[in-house]
């Protein structure tokens, strides 16, 4: 009797916390420190909501999973439950900006009844939110309701896709420049690919993000129906492709399903972002992809060594003081590798060329690969082998244990050009069977990182961006775009923008020129994007004759690690200038960047601590803003906590390597 009564005891109990749970349909939830605060609201549909500092960012957005057939996972939710936590980890980081990152917020979970829930975490720089679902089998998403709502017609900084054609296409190499316009401006025709930034008034910007994607498309954003936000938008499933576009390697889509998904019915799905900043520098040294991307599969990862890397199709192989016809040969990746030895640089990239497009075990009869291999052995230098990734697809199985036993270090993969379930899913799919050989990637053509670089960290490089290989063809602002970046595109991740142009123009100057491409804005520019660009795989993009000529600056450039202990950002503003400072070991490196305009910066040194310090200097020099290639070099002492004025030419740019006196 006395446990029937214990029973119907903890059943009442249990009843009126359910009962309670239901009732209580709005549910608010602060960061750490308390500046930013998360409303959920239940009812007919599911709304979050954000504030920071007592000002609204996201103003209440309906959020839901739909599922074919018509149920919608969010509409008149019933809450069975709901579970707070603190999080307060410290994440080692591997092949980043920093060796460790401090995860700290605080966790909501609202479990409903339909099994399915959401998790939200809510850190003092941002909210980040995900569905669940605890169901048997498959299930299909029809679509994904994700709604980033803001209090007026916010200026945005927005980059749109190439080919949309009414949701029949969503093919897109992921570069481009950013459109500045307010929100009610979005181009009708097209789609936004991610990150996307707001400047939501007082100084604070906004940043929508995504991580974690993993068997689930890719999140592009559309104006939504309040014409003061944004609805997430997905390519839905392939059924069927074909070969296409560029070599006939792309392999494009040709029929859809009418969902976006179809997934294991017990999953977490992708978080969706948002940064938010008092500041525009802080932008530059966020950690939310990382802190929220999967953990490690590998359990060995002591053969993974990010550097720097010798790349020959930027430069069109177009070296010259040499006995041989240079090209698509053996000698020249010797002359590569040669020059990698001298310099301390770790790879060579052989690009297009080297074999047949759509078969690799076929080479160039001019290129004898095991004759590089070896030649770079002794050396100590590796290869990476550039292939599409629709080649890939058919042959990894063949290619990656082949050219993995021959020696090569990587592959760059190129040519995605997607973000659908069929072509995520594969991202991670060849990250892990090219670790099962030790091999290397590096991501192109390819969507921007949502975290698969921690997850499999052979995974070095994406672009995803606009990059250097731009200035081959095209006559656009590239200054001011390479000053954008690191507050967008860079929070995603790694990108490999390719720098080290050294043939440098002014704007009146500047002309495309394929096999003797230059770049706009100044050396020092260019010199400085090797301590702002995160990239553990670095891009010497010009050729070995021009950085022999210029030996003072591939000096500066070969001293730059690829990974760093530290980052601290120092001064910055969205598409006008950026500077910020990073660690390895006992060395400093700064670097700071300009738009076309020229301008002057404090630059404050508190961050290296007490004493004295030598730092090597290459700054604009008095003539660069006609010529753009003109730098000085020079030595100073540095004390720490000390400022220092410096001048950035119209595009221009300063690099530091410091280090304490002893």
């Amino acid at each position: 009797m006395k446990k029937k009564l214990i029973g119907l005891m903890l059943l009442s109990l249990l009843s009126s916390a359910l009962l309670n749970a239901q009732k209580n349909k709005d549910f608010e939830i602060k960061s750490p420190g308390g500046h930013i605060i998360l409303h959920v609201e239940g009812g007919a549909k599911l709304l979050w909501s954000v504030q920071s500092d007592g000002q609204q960012i996201i103003a209440p957005s309906p959020i839901s999973l739909q599922l074919t057939g018509g149920e919608v996972l969010g509409e008149n939710a019933k809450v069975l439950s709901t579970k707070t936590d603190k999080i307060d980890n410290i994440i080692t980081a591997v092949n980043y900006k920093k060796s460790t990152i401090h995860d700290q917020c605080n966790q909501f979970t609202i479990s409903f009844k339909g099994y399915f829930g959401l998790i939200f975490r809510i850190y003092d720089e941002g909210v980040a939110y995900r569905f669940f679902t605890k169901r048997k089998g498959e299930i299909f998403v029809k679509n994904e309701e994700a709604n980033f709502n803001f209090t007026a017609d916010q200026k945005v900084f927005v980059p749109y896709m190439w080919d949309y054609r009414d949701g029949k296409i969503f093919n897109s190499s992921f570069e481009a420049l950013y459109k500045e316009i307010n929100i009610s401006k979005f181009a009708s025709d097209s789609l936004a690919f991610l990150p996307v930034l707001a400047d939501v008034g007082n100084n604070k910007k906004v940043v929508i993000l995504e991580a974690d994607l993993e068997e689930y498309p890719g999140m592009y954003l559309n104006i939504n129906q309040t014409h003061k936000g944004f609805m997430g938008v997905y390519a839905p499933f392939p059924l069927e492709s074909k070969l296409s576009g560029y070599g006939g390697i792309n392999y494009i889509p040709t029929k859809r399903a009418d969902y976006i998904a179809k997934v294991n019915g017990t999953r977490n799905f992708p978080w969706r972002i948002v940064v938010i900043s008092n500041q525009d520098k802080e932008l530059l040294n966020i950690d939310m992809v990382q802190k929220l991307a999967s953990p490690s599969r590998l359990s060995d990862i002591s053969w993974v060594e990010p550097g720097q890397v010798a790349w020959d199709w930027w430069n069109d192989q177009n070296i010259s003081h040499v006995d041989f016809k240079a090209g698509m040969n053996t000698p020249t990746y010797k002359y590569y590798i040669d020059f990698a030895a001298a310099n301390k640089i770790r790879y060579i990239i052989i690009d297009a060329g080297w074999s047949a497009m759509l078969d690799l075990t076929k080479t160039n009869p001019a290129i004898d690969i095991k004759a590089i291999l070896d030649y770079g052995k002794q050396k100590g230098v590796g290869v990476i082998l550039w292939a599409s990734w629709y080649t890939i697809t058919q042959q990894m199985d063949k290619v990656f244990p082949l050219y993995s036993g021959m020696g090569v270090k990587g592959f760059k993969i190129d040519f995605v050009d997607r973000d659908d379930q069929l072509a995520v899913a594969s991202l991670y799919e060849i990250a892990k069977k090219a670790s099962d050989y030790h091999l290397l990637v590096d991501f192109h053509g390819v969507f921007k990182p949502t975290g698969l670089q921690k997850t499999y960290p052979n995974v070095i490089g994406f672009e995803g961006v606009k990059g250097l290989e731009n200035y081959k063809w095209a006559i656009e602002d590239q200054p001011r775009y390479v000053v954008s970046i690191p507050y967008l595109r860079m929070m995603a991740g790694p990108m490999d923008y390719t720098p080290g142009a050294m043939r440098n123009s002014n704007k009146e100057n500047f002309r495309p020129i394929n096999s003797n491409p230059m770049s706009q804005g100044t050396r020092c520019q260019q010199l400085a994007m090797y301590v702002v660009f995160e990239a553990p795989l670095q891009m010497l993009s010009d050729n070995p004759t021009i950085y022999m000529k210029e030996q003072e600056c591939t000096d500066f450039i070969t001293s730059v690690p690829t990974t760093f202990d530290a980052t601290v950002a120092l001064d910055g503003k969205v598409g006008e200038y950026v500077a910020l400072a990073r660690q390895k070991g006992d060395k400093w490196f700064v670097g700071a960047m300009t738009n076309w305009t020229a301008r002057d910066l404090t630059l404050d040194f508190s961050f290296l601590g007490n004493g004295d310090y030598q730092a090597i200097v290459f700054k604009d020099g008095i003539n660069a803003d006609r010529d753009g290639t003109d730098y000085k070099k020079e030595v100073i002492k540095i004390s720490g906590g000390s400022k220092l004025n410096i001048h950035l030419a119209p595009g221009g740019g300063w690099a530091a390597r410091i280090e304490k006196l002893k």
